[in-house]
């Protein structure tokens, strides 16, 4: 379908990034990858969140609650599960 499109297993190696979850709010990034099944991937990636894209962490709210990031001047709200499937650079490391 897309050249973006990969699937990945969820217990791939993280060494190479941090994901959207560990980021502090205010981080900016290069995402690197985005790990999970076909149609994580695929709505990720209709939200803007695919390798090469620059996302900033907006927000974060406690106890798994939703994490908010900003891609393409907009912002994007998912739930942490998902967030800890997108694979970051982040800036300044």
């Amino acid at each position: 379908m897309f050249g973006w499109l990969r699937h990945r297993s969820a217990d791939a190696n993280r060494a190479d990034g941090d994901t959207l979850v560990s980021m502090a709010p205010g981080q900016s990034g290069i995402v690197l990858d985005v790990r999970g099944g076909h149609r994580a991937v695929e709505r990720l990636g209709a939200l803007g969140i695919r390798p090469g894209k620059r996302v900033t962490k907006v927000s974060a709210m406690a106890l798994g609650g939703p994490v908010t990031v900003e891609v393409d001047r907009s912002h994007v709200a998912m739930g942490r599960h998902m967030a800890d499937r997108v694979l970051v650079q982040v800036s300044g490391r």
